[in-house]
């Protein structure tokens, strides 16, 4: 029997049994069970590790464990590069493409409203999403870690926030997107890309008090919707900036513990 010793640092605690956080234990391994096996029998899902340690060496998710191994786990790095060595996966996602599940429409949609390419429906099944983001290389948003524990899932978040605006923050803050944010850019129910349209070929179609206040519309070639920056707009927008506030203000009070 090989026995080796874990530790897990920071969020991925949230997913151990609550006297196996945040410290050192001894846990008893099938023979020729991998660091991926372990860690994912002891709960964690391995789209939510992006460093394994054994031994102080870094390794990837087929190493082997041996008796005696010592076992060190990490989530992603907020404030410090550590590309050269990461060995979990063979490559980063170049694009960032999101594919939810059928309890995330809401963050679906404010995903969609902050530019990113978001992929969801109500009936979509857990092999259908596995199949998406294994061919689109899309990251998996789901608040099932079962499904993240899918061997050809690379990629994916585990959502720990419940309401929709709350997990957006979370989202931008933890895979560092406020910098890549454009918002209304894509149309929030077909997820394609929206454009502008003068105002004279949609003018029929709007209500009095639009056509009176507004100048500048955009719309979906799909659904053929047609958008204007009124209060819905405006209340959406509140949303984004809130989170991108809270994310620059944690970004910031990193830097302050880190150096002080």
């Amino acid at each position: 029997m090989v026995t080796a010793t874990f530790r897990f640092y920071e969020e991925l605690n949230d997913f151990l049994a609550p006297e196996r956080r945040r410290q050192e234990f001894s846990c008893s391994c099938a023979r020729a069970a991998t660091t991926k096996h372990m860690i994912e029998a002891l709960g964690v899902p391995h789209t939510e590790v992006e460093l394994v340690l054994v031994n102080g060496e870094s390794v990837g998710f087929d190493r082997i464990l041996k008796d005696g191994d010592r076992v060190a786990v990490f989530p992603e790095f907020e404030m410090v590069d550590v590309t050269p060595l990461l060995r979990v996966r063979e490559h980063p996602l170049r694009v960032t493409r999101f594919v939810a599940d059928a309890h995330l429409g809401g963050l679906a949609r404010l995903l969609r409203m902050a530019g990113f390419d978001t992929l969801y429906d109500n009936n979509y099944h857990d092999s259908k999403i596995e199949a998406i983001a294994v061919h689109e290389k899309r990251i998996v948003l789901t608040r099932d870690r079962e499904l993240l524990m899918r061997r050809s899932i690379t990629h994916g978040c585990y959502v720990r926030t419940l309401k929709p605006p709350q997990q957006l923050c979370e989202i931008l803050d933890r895979l560092d997107l406020a910098g890549s944010i454009r918002p209304f850019t894509l149309c929030l129910s077909c997820n394609v890309p929206l454009r502008a349209i003068e105002k004279a070929q949609v003018l029929m179609r709007l209500p009095p008090s639009v056509r009176e206040r507004f100048d500048h519309f955009s719309t979906c070639d799909l659904c053929q919707g047609v958008f204007w920056k009124g209060s819905h707009w405006q209340r959406m927008r509140a949303v984004l900036d809130d989170c991108i506030q809270s994310n620059q203000f944690s970004r910031n009070s990193m830097r302050e513990d880190n150096s002080s």
